[in-house]
């Protein structure tokens, strides 16, 4: 089964990149995150063609997380929970061929110190708590998404230009460092452990042609899925393509 990730950075720009990905790459899950529409809108008769199944949990204008599989999927929860107030939709889960599957899109932070870094922070709180319920199930389960959290300074061109910024802050690395030592495993690192391996390049500054990117897009797994980890990789050549997102496809593939 090949699990993937990828922050599309909003559906209506980016719909004829994503088919051409999906029919390149034959995932046969695909979680997206920053869909940027709201459920109504989401292109589903076209991803339907394609050959995927869709679940898909919108918000107008930001953020919006979906779920495409190959084989049915069933809808296991609609956001993260442990705070009712919290409206904005960053979390989708089901259950997809015995995987328990979950497409997340963390809160960016920025400007930290701030309300937004607090939420940012509270929120990776929220989703350590649930992340120990899913880990308790003793199955195999893949938390794919953009995290917007840079794990160590390996996983980034400059320190010193990202060193203010919410996604490289001690307690941004703290929560995800949690997330790892909790059980979970970085599937890029256990296959790459060493050297840059970037998933996301800014459209200012000619950053892709500079290579000056960094690692914020992630797939922890369970020990029941890692037990099963045949490879992992990232679609770097995608950022190349004509009107393409600032991230690019990771994804994992298990027995």
């Amino acid at each position: 089964m090949k699990i993937a990730t990828f922050n599309i950075n909003g559906i209506g720009a980016r719909l004829p990149r994503l088919l051409d990905w999906l029919a390149e790459a034959q995932p046969d899950v695909a979680c997206l995150q920053e869909i940027k529409c709201q459920n109504g809108n989401f292109p589903v008769p076209a991803l339907e063609e394609a050959g995927y199944h869709v679940l898909v949990h919108g918000q107008k204008g930001f953020n919006g997380v979906a779920i495409l599989s190959k084989a049915p999927a069933v809808e296991v929860r609609v956001g993260l929970p442990g705070d009712d107030s919290d409206e904005q939709s960053r979390y989708l889960e089901a259950e997809i061929d015995g995987v328990r599957v979950a497409s997340i899109y963390l809160p960016n932070g920025n400007p930290q110190p701030g309300p937004k870094f607090d939420y940012k922070l509270a929120w990776m709180a929220r989703l350590d708590a649930h992340a120990r319920a899913l880990w308790a199930l003793e199955r195999p389960v893949v938390l794919c998404g953009d995290y917007n959290v840079i794990p160590t300074d390996e996983d980034v061109y400059s320190v010193r230009a990202m060193q203010d910024d919410a996604l490289m802050q001690p307690e941004s690395r703290a929560a995800f460092r949690r997330l790892v030592n909790a059980g979970w495993t970085d599937a890029i690192r256990s296959r790459f452990p060493t050297g840059p391996m970037y998933t996301f390049w800014d459209y200012q500054a000619g950053a892709w042609q500079r290579d000056a990117g960094f690692r914020i897009d992630h797939l922890l797994l369970s020990p029941a899925a890692a037990d099963r980890l045949l490879n992992a990789g990232i679609d770097r050549h995608v950022r190349g393509q004509e009107r393409a997102s600032d991230h690019v496809p990771v994804w994992v593939e298990l027995r």
